[in-house]
C-alpha cells in the first residue's frame, strides 16, 4: 500500500515528487529514531510535553483544523472543498456535528472509529489515547477518494456552544483536545457567521489555548455573501473589535 503508487494515472513528474517526499520522510524517521528518540526517552520528554512521534506523524499529510461556534458552516466548508458529500457529515441550523471528524484520503469510503484510529501507528492520532475513552467515542476518521485530500487532511470539530452546562457534559477536556490538534495542524481556520458574531465563553477559552499558534490562524467570515456590502463593513468592524478583546496582540489577525 505505497502512497506513491496508489494511482496508476498519476503523471511521471507527480510520481517522482511523491517518491522524493516519501524518501525524505523515511530519512527523517530514521534520524528521529536513532538520534532524537533516545534523548526523549532518557529525559521522559513525552510525560510532560507531547507523545513521541509515530510512523503516521512522518507520513501524514498537512492538516487543516476548522474551529467555530455551532452552525457557522464548518462542515459545509469541508463539503465545498471536497465537492461532494462525505460519510458522517451532519449539516443543519442546530448543533449537528457532535464529534471530532478527521477527513483523510482513502481508496474507498469508510468510517474508522476513534478507538481503532488511535492505536493505528500508520495514522497521526496515537497521542489522542491520553484523552480517554470519552473522547475517543467522539472521534472518527473518514476516508474517501478526493483530489484535495491527495495534499491535505481536514479536521472538523464540534460546534462550540455557549453556557457551562454543555461544556461539563462533553465528558472530556475540549480545550486541551483542540490544543493537541492545533499543535499538529499546519493551518487553523477560525470560522465566524456573518449573522452571529458573539464570542461565547467556551470559544474565548478555545482561542486562548491557540496562543503560540498565531502564524497558523486565519479568520474566515462565512456567509458574508448573504449581507449587503454596507452591512459587511459593519460586521467586519464588529468582528475585529470582538477578536481584539480576546486575542491580545498588536497585529490584526488575517
Amino acid at each position: 500500500n505505497d502512497p506513491a503508487h496508489e494511482d496508476i494515472f498519476v503523471d511521471a513528474e507527480e510520481l517522482r515528487r511523491r517518491e522524493q517526499q516519501l524518501a525524505a520522510m523515511e530519512a527523517l524517521k530514521r534520524i528521529y529514531k536513532a538520534k532524537i528518540k533516545p534523548v526523549e526517552d532518557a529525559f521522559r520528554f513525552s510525560s510532560f510535553y507531547q507523545s513521541e512521534l509515530s510512523d503516521g506523524d512522518f507520513f501524514a499529510k498537512p492538516m487543516v483544523l476548522m474551529i467555530g461556534q455551532y452552525s457557522v458552516g464548518k462542515t459545509s466548508f469541508i463539503r465545498y472543498l471536497l465537492e461532494r458529500d462525505f460519510p458522517g457529515q451532519r449539516i443543519g441550523p442546530e448543533p449537528t456535528t457532535d464529534r471530532f471528524l478527521a477527513v483523510m484520503e482513502g481508496t474507498s469510503e469508510r468510517i474508522i472509529p476513534g478507538n481503532a484510529a488511535a492505536v493505528d501507528s500508520a495514522k497521526p492520532f496515537v497521542g489522542l489515547t491520553k484523552f480517554g475513552t470519552a473522547f475517543l467515542n467522539r472521534f472518527e476518521v473518514v476516508e474517501l477518494p478526493s483530489p484535495i485530500l491527495n495534499s491535505i487532511s481536514l479536521i472538523d470539530t464540534p460546534g462550540i456552544l455557549s453556557g457551562e452546562k454543555q461544556r461539563v457534559e462533553r465528558g472530556y477536556d475540549f480545550e486541551e483536545t483542540v490544543k493537541w490538534f492545533a499543535e499538529r495542524a499546519d493551518r487553523i481556520l477560525l470560522l465566524f457567521d456573518a449573522h452571529k458574531l458573539d464570542i461565547s465563553d467556551e470559544l474565548k477559552r478555545t482561542i486562548e489555548v491557540l496562543k503560540g499558534q498565531d502564524e497558523k490562524i486565519r479568520v474566515v467570515l462565512n456567509k458574508s455573501d448573504s449581507v449587503t456590502p454596507q452591512q459587511l463593513m459593519r460586521v467586519y468592524g464588529a468582528l475585529m473589535w470582538s477578536l481584539g478583546k480576546v486575542i491580545r496582540s498588536p497585529e490584526v489577525l488575517r
